[in-house]
């Protein structure tokens, strides 16, 4: 199984943490977020690494890695931004944000998944927005699921109703990938897929993020299922996140 991790965005609401850094190499305890998301994936026997990098990129460099570069990134959103890693999805893989948290016990049950389109879904998810007031739930990618099977992913529902939360880490396998491939491009060139320009939530398909994607392919009919979690991982979008992180680590909580 390979692994793309998505680390191109400037993070502004993170400074000045990252005036002159990406947030995925903001340290905890004298370990970037980043070694600490490839460790947990080692040691789920992932060995095989694609970083998309864009601000501040020149500082993201770990050996025997593979990396692409997203230069527009001010441009455009995350899901354009795994598309530069477009060649080397062709095996199937597993899709982290940078700027998460999570112990080896979630990879590896997203791992063990069966399925061809797996997330990870957080069910404990309201209890974190609890004082969180930095990052309110409207900003949270919602899933709605019946069984198994995620029925809804998006920003733009009642909270009330979510059965969980996206924690921006999912599984494709090699025909899930391939799944993924044809519809962004047939998304993309297909008019009738967007709505007076809109593409789901995003304003265009440049600004997309992946839930926009996954979105997609669920009114298209195809399964994508529900991994469940509760709490075991954390999600840095501000200084108050990242302090709430850090009290984590040290506390031996993730």
């Amino acid at each position: 199984m390979k692994s793309i991790i998505l680390a191109a965005g400037p993070s502004t609401r993170l400074r000045p943490l990252t005036e002159y850094l990406p947030k995925t190499l903001l340290e905890i305890e004298g370990k970037s977020i980043l070694e600490r998301i490839m460790t947990a994936q080692r040691e789920c026997g992932i060995k095989d690494f694609a970083i998309v990098r864009g601000y501040q990129k020149e500082k993201i460099n770990i050996p025997n890695v593979t990396y692409y570069d997203n230069d527009d990134y001010y441009n455009n959103n995350i899901l354009p931004s795994l598309f530069y890693a477009e060649e080397f999805m062709d095996e199937g893989f597993i899709v982290s944000y940078s700027d998460i948290l999570y112990s080896k016990d979630v990879v590896q049950k997203l791992i063990d998944s069966p399925h061809d389109i797996s997330l990870i879904i957080d069910t404990s998810w309201n209890k974190r927005y609890i004082g969180r007031t930095d990052h309110p739930t409207d900003e949270a990618e919602l899933a709605c699921v019946e069984g198994d099977r995620v029925t809804k992913l998006s920003k733009f529902f009642n909270p009330e109703i979510a059965y969980g939360e996206f924690i921006g880490l999912a599984k494709f396998s090699r025909k899930g990938a391939e799944i993924l491939v044809r519809n962004y491009h047939r998304a993309k060139e297909n008019k009738w897929c967007k709505y007076e320009g809109r593409f789901h939530d995003a304003l265009n398909m440049d600004y997309a993020y992946i839930t926009d994607m996954i979105q997609e392919l669920i009114i298209r009919g195809y399964p994508v299922h529900s991994v469940d979690i509760k709490n075991k991982w954390v999600e840095m979008d501000t200084v108050q996140d990242f302090e709430y992180a850090k009290d984590m680590i040290k506390k031996g909580l993730l």
